[in-house]
């Protein structure tokens, strides 16, 4: 929770949203969690996975119940109605694709398996600050795995993130525009950077006959930034960074969803 705090508090600050709000609901949203942690990968440590016991369709049903948890949790302890609404809507109505994809596989008719059984229930994110916890929480999960954790691989775990989220609809009932979006990403990525320590080299190329040759006499290796307007990435010779949403290039903050 506490790398979610980080990189929903940049987000905020990036799109002129609440960030210590938006902290708060990222150290409190998956407090539902606590009645059966380690039915929940970050919990088990690498250890025994309790699902491999379970038929799909159970585990999918004790992960949604984290989230009617965390509201009981919430209410039962005098929380703040937004910390609440946070934990009903960092999922949305997302499907649980593993244990979907999981059953379609075990099952001898694949079309028999519902994806409406493996949806979360709750509402879609209604504010700005639930909406960065929802991407927030799964950007971190996701690059918890990226091997080798470049800056273009983060940003393109990132940019993939909220593609899907705000393809599938689950960003329609809260007040984002396509530039919010653009700039969270921009945010979480700089986020990630700063903690994985990510660098490259750059400033060396290659010459005719298999050598190497070092710009200004020596090897040169800095501490990588996000990727875009030339910099580190740039001198490495990467590609780089492209607006994962197409932000009208003037005028206003752009056009709203739903």
């Amino acid at each position: 929770c506490i790398v979610i705090g980080s990189l929903v508090e940049a987000g905020a600050e990036a799109i002129g949203a609440n960030p210590l709000m938006a902290r708060v609901m990222a150290y409190y949203h998956d407090v539902g969690k606590m009645e059966r942690p380690l039915y929940f990968i970050e919990n088990q440590g690498g250890g025994y996975n309790r699902h491999d016991a379970l038929q799909p369709h159970m585990s999918a049903m004790i992960i949604r119940e984290h989230v009617k948890r965390g509201q009981e949790l919430g209410r039962k302890f005098k929380l703040p109605q937004p910390i609440i609404d946070a934990m009903s809507e960092h999922h949305g109505s997302s499907t649980i694709w593993y244990f979907y994809n999981k059953a379609r596989s075990q099952a001898e008719d694949p079309d028999s398996i519902l994806e409406s059984d493996y949806k979360y229930d709750g509402m879609k994110p209604q504010t700005k600050e639930t909406a960065l916890v929802m991407l927030g929480d799964v950007v971190e999960a996701a690059t918890r795995s990226v091997p080798d954790p470049t800056p273009l691989r983060l940003n393109g775990v990132v940019k993939n993130i909220l593609n899907k989220y705000f393809a599938e609809g689950q960003l329609s009932e809260c007040d984002l525009t396509l530039r919010d979006l653009d700039a969270i990403a921009r945010s979480f990525l700089e986020v990630l950077i700063g903690i994985y320590h990510a660098r490259i080299e750059y400033g060396v190329s290659s010459v005719a006959g298999g050598g190497r040759k070092k710009h200004g006499g020596s090897d040169q290796k800095g501490s990588a930034r996000a990727p875009g307007g030339g910099g580190v990435a740039a001198a490495a010779g990467a590609a780089p960074y492209t607006k994962p949403f197409p932000v009208p290039g003037s005028g206003g903050g752009g056009p709203k969803r739903g």
